[in-house]
């Protein structure tokens, strides 16, 4: 935090070489939990904002555009999703976005910060609209890998919503091809997984490429897809991968399947979309091929903050 005398800055510090900073009116939460320091506040362009160890993760502006693309792009890909798996995911948008489809029967949530969880239902409901309460979500405070490796369900979706993997952070171990192992297991034969895989700016797009190759590794089908996210002030990656479907559906498909499953109120995704974010621009189709490895248990990507 920073104060000019007149009014109070925070700083993102997104690498030693970029930071950013947001004017701040109120500070609405400050606390260290176990595993991340959590913060949220009230800022004069973005409405509530959400830290994580001094790192974005979602701004009441314009969250729906993360959430969104992380979750509707995959549940509509699917022909009929009944069981969903999130992985992290702790504001509950996510739960927020599943729910609206009326195939849904059960969700399970799995996020290791329980101090995080409580925090985001009190100080930012907007995100989750009620989604914790409704009787289709199970909530679990664990660590999703060793969840993971006792859970005998199957699900249709499974999304992974994590924060960047930093040195000591606990999503360390949770983009490594060992981990999407046990994602690939949890799978019904029809299954389809999204990932948050980071910046797709041009300066710093080898995790996103990185987690494309690890999920190459695993998946006989993964396509990575992007959209800009204003608050990240860049482009933002994701990933997609499927046991047998084909993630690009025509714009017919997904328009009904919107329709029967009354998935109404979005304001970034829509079926017109859909195909449009897989498209990517020359850089990042290079950096897809030329930059990035597979991510190992031991060799683990660390983000460099």
């Amino acid at each position: 935090m920073e104060d000019d005398s007149n009014s109070l800055w925070y700083e993102e510090r997104f690498t030693e070489s970029l930071r950013y900073m947001c004017r701040v009116d109120t500070y609405i939460f400050s606390h260290k939990s176990r595993w991340q320091k959590i913060e949220i506040l009230h800022t004069k362009v973005w409405g509530k904002v959400l830290f994580l160890d001094g790192k974005i993760q979602s701004a009441q502006i314009d969250e729906f555009i993360f959430h969104e693309a992380l979750v509707h792009t995959p549940m509509f890909v699917h022909p009929a999703p009944h069981k969903v798996l999130v992985i992290g995911g702790g504001e509950g948008a996510d739960l927020r976005e599943i729910l609206r489809h009326n195939t849904v029967d059960k969700v399970v949530m799995v996020d290791i910060d329980g101090e995080l969880v409580d925090a985001c239902k009190k100080y930012l409901p907007e995100w989750s609209c009620g989604a914790f309460d409704d009787p289709r979500v199970e909530l679990h405070i664990d660590d999703g890998r060793d969840w993971l490796t006792r859970c005998e369900d199957k699900f249709d979706i499974v999304i992974i919503d994590l924060t960047e993997p930093l040195e000591g952070g606990p999503s360390l171990k949770l983009f490594t091809r060992e981990f999407y192992e046990l994602v690939k297991s949890s799978l019904t034969p029809e299954g389809v997984i999204s990932v948050q895989s980071g910046s797709a700016a041009p300066s710093h797009c080898r995790f996103f490429s990185s987690v494309y190759k690890t999920l190459r590794a695993v998946f006989p089908i993964v396509s990575p897809y992007w959209a800009y996210i204003y608050t990240f002030q860049m482009p933002w990656g994701f990933n997609l991968a499927t046991l047998t479907l084909d993630p690009l559906v025509d714009t017919t498909t997904l328009e009904r399947r919107q329709t029967e499953r009354q998935v109404t109120g979005l304001r970034y995704y829509s079926p017109h979309l859909h195909r449009a974010m897989f498209t990517l621009p020359v850089y990042l189709q290079k950096a897809l091929t030329e930059d990035g490895y597979v991510i190992e248990d031991n060799t683990p990507y660390v983000w460099e903050a």
